[in-house]
């Protein structure tokens, strides 16, 4: 022909002539029983059962190909393959081809939700008047000279993917029996070549969906879709076409944010009526003959804040001890005394208790692989939970919880207080670290409740037994690149396996790539669960480091150091009026008095009581004690703060219309013995109002004691430990501080607003 391009005018008016000849406004609809979905899936996995879920609630008819059989059709993620896929659709449409009025739908299944129901994806497909119709993209693949070949769109996506397709089954059969390569080969480049081809394309009247009314392909196209929530069904909206595309397909590296999408389409999540698939597949403990047994990995791989009572909420937990087994890996010397204790007291309470300490030097990664490795070689392990030290669990139930939810993978929502950190991420940047999903933030405040599809989780997680012996059975998961140990389990976990079935890297094995795990992993934020404690700046030169936590981890040192009854103070007015304008009050738990006389006596350095001190303005103290600062153990910052938070508070209400400034220059711990200074002369003190704290216990440790007001003269001679007096400093209430006959008194003084 002398003129090539008259042949494609020719065909594209053929084409037009047909499609205006086909038109029908008064066409009828075509019924849904003559539809049925066509799909290849060699695995049951978490992306084939998600898409079988979404096909089932809209009662999509759906033959799966290819189930049981071995994947040969490559690594199509990342290079060229999937013609496996075409050749399990030719040998289908074998049997399907004599049927002219059967419209057949044949999609990806691992990384494809469905969105639209039967009926309205034959509307579309309809109103597309063409006999085959082929998902688009912004992006051509696998080869881009071809470009140039692909017809031009006024409006719309230019190029054909291979991931969805719709067509009347003769038509269907024709393309797909023009197949005669490979498994390996690449499926999309099979389709492009025929589309490309302006006879074929004439012949078998295919056309794409260009403005994505019928597939959404979200390569290349995340900024343009978002969310639509509706009363019913929540959809996936193609602003740039206004669309809502019936199939949503996470080709190449969008999984991740199909998984988002999914976990609101069609129908797991909306604003009415919340998470409507979080109680499918759940599992009732209550039913079960016995619990099941659940090896438990405790980490430690750094200084951490409150690891005495983290072991104790590790025992609190509401779970047969006999049906858990301990392997702790600590890599920090300061803690040895911890675990030790813990081991003492316990390691008969489990089934059983191992330990491997920093002796071993150990990478995190390897000793998280050890902990996971113990269960995945234990064939009565039914579940393996890891947990790092700096969760606080507060929620007893945790462990249950999650064993009910039914998931390969699932963690609870654990956060940092007053922040948005957290334990998981909702979205991956490009480079594979953190980027903020949409939902994120109020799925950390519990704005939205549910279990969520998410990327990457740390800190705390439960992983199923027979899913660490199958799909997760390769030992070394927490290693990989330079990926930290957490990051690298996750990408292991959602990532395509490149482990080939023989250890051969010749080109003749590629085709033994294994199809793509795709485990996904979940967070649930259904119930509270605990939180996360901050490291940073954990100091662990004292002796009682936690001590200093009260910045960062209030809600901790509040929890440790604080007494039980405190909060009574204001619910049931549980406070003392001893003597005229001396009020008692519990403030300090037991833990918090120890740990103060401690460090104090540790620090050693007592004033003896002396007139002359160096340590105060001037020099020279009138009403000695024997003494040491809250300056002088680095605990001044601390104290002031504890005074603020905690005293002023009490302040406010016992002196009515006072607002403290909560403020002291003197802080101090007194030490009184019969030897060294049994008792205090009567004395104002230099403020408008002190605090006086008991650290100690009379009959126990020590004799005697106690306070004389004068001007009332009333005597407090039983001063409970934890609880403090409260009374004005200056001229009403000279008091003197009664003998101490026996043992050693201690308490903690502040002269509040001098």
């Amino acid at each position: 022909m002398k003129h090539p391009g008259m042949f494609q005018f020719i065909c594209l008016l053929a084409l037009l002539i047909y499609n205006v000849h086909s038109f029908n406004g008064n066409q009828d609809s075509i019924p849904t029983g003559k539809l049925l979905v066509l799909t290849v899936a060699t695995q049951e996995t978490d992306g084939f059962s998600r898409f079988m879920q979404s096909a089932n609630y809209f009662n999509y008819t759906v033959k799966v190909l290819g189930m049981g059989e071995e994947w040969k059709g490559g690594d199509v993620g990342r290079s060229i393959g999937g013609g496996q896929k075409v050749r399990l659709l030719k040998e289908a449409m074998e049997d399907l081809s004599d049927q002219e009025d059967l419209v057949v739908l044949f999609v990806d299944s691992y990384d494809v939700v469905l969105a639209g129901a039967p009926e309205e994806l034959l509307r579309k497909f309809q109103q597309a008047n063409h006999r085959v119709v082929f998902a688009a993209e912004g992006l051509i693949w696998p080869d881009k000279r071809l470009a140039e070949k692909y017809p031009s769109v006024r409006s719309g996506k230019r190029y054909l993917n291979s991931g969805g397709l719709i067509g009347y089954a003769p038509y269907v059969g024709r393309i797909v029996k023009q197949w005669d390569l490979h498994d390996n080969d690449d499926d999309q480049l099979f389709y492009t070549k025929l589309y490309v081809d302006p006879q074929q394309r004439v012949n078998l009247n295919m056309t794409l969906d260009h403005k994505c009314q019928i597939f959404q392909n979200l390569n290349g196209a995340i900024d343009e879709v978002m969310l639509k929530f509706g009363t019913e069904r929540v959809r996936v909206r193609n602003t740039m076409y206004d669309t809502l595309p019936v199939v949503v397909h996470g080709n190449i590296n969008t999984k991740i944010y199909l998984n988002y999408l999914a976990n609101y389409v069609p129908n797991a999540w909306n604003y009415e009526q919340g998470c409507r698939s979080c109680d499918q597949n759940m599992v009732d403990l209550s039913l079960a003959n016995e619990f099941p047994r659940v090896t438990v990995g405790v980490f430690i791989e750094q200084p951490v804040p409150f690891v005495p009572e983290f072991f104790q909420r590790l025992l609190d937990l509401d779970y047969p001890k006999d049906k858990l087994s301990i392997f702790i890996h600590n890599n920090e010397v300061y803690h040895e005394k911890h675990i030790q204790r813990f081991w003492e007291e316990h390691r008969n309470t489990f089934a059983s208790f191992k330990v491997v300490g920093p002796e071993e030097n150990l990478s995190e990664g390897e000793a998280r692989n050890m902990g996971m490795d113990s269960c995945r070689k234990d064939a009565q392990c039914d579940y393996y939970f890891s947990i790092d030290a700096d969760v606080q669990l507060t929620n007893k139930q945790t462990l249950k919880i999650l064993i009910e939810q039914n998931k390969k993978i699932i963690g609870p929502l654990v956060t940092r207080h007053g922040k948005l950190w957290s334990n998981f991420w909702g979205a991956l940047s490009l480079d594979g670290y953190y980027a903020r999903s949409e939902d994120y933030i109020d799925i950390v405040q519990g704005k939205r409740v549910g279990v969520w599809n998410i990327p990457f989780m740390a800190h705390i997680y439960l992983v199923k037994g027979t899913v660490l012996r199958t799909e997760m059975k390769e030992r070394n998961y927490f290693v990989l690149e330079k990926l930290d140990p957490d990051m690298a389990l996750c990408r292991n976990a959602r990532e395509l396996t490149r482990q080939r079935e023989k250890d051969s890297p010749s080109p003749e094995s590629f085709h033994m790539l294994r199809p793509p795990k795709g485990i996904f992993m979940y967070i649930t934020n259904r119930h509270e669960f605990g939180r996360l404690i901050s490291t940073a700046n954990y100091n662990i030169t004292h002796r009682n480091s936690d001590l200093w936590q009260i910045f960062e981890n209030p809600v901790d040192w509040k929890a440790k150091y604080i007494h039980p009854d405190y909060v009574k103070i204001f619910t049931e007015n549980r406070l003392e009026q001893p003597c005229t304008d001396v009020f008692w009050f519990p403030v300090f738990s037991d833990k918090a008095c120890d740990e103060l006389v401690d460090e104090m006596e540790n620090f050693g350095s007592w004033s003896g009581g002396k007139h002359e001190d160096r340590r105060i303005s001037g020099g020279y103290e009138s009403v000695p004690t024997d003494d040491i600062h809250m300056k002088q153990v680095n605990y001044e910052k601390e104290w002031l703060h504890f005074i603020r938070e905690f005293i002023a508070p009490v302040t406010l209400k016992v002196f009515s219309g006072y607002y403290t400034k909560a403020y002291a220059i003197m802080n101090f711990v007194v030490k009184y013995t019969p030897e060294r200074q049994a008792y205090l002369r009567p004395h104002h003190d230099s403020s408008t109002f002190t605090i006086n704290i008991a650290l100690n216990s009379k009959g126990t440790d020590f004799q005697g004691g106690g306070c004389r007001f004068h001007r009332y003269n009333c005597s407090i001679e039983s001063p409970r430990k934890g609880w403090s007096f409260m009374h004005p400093g200056r001229l009403t209430h000279l008091h003197e501080g009664l003998p101490t006959t026996n043992g050693t008194r201690y308490i903690a003084v502040s002269f509040i607003d001098p």
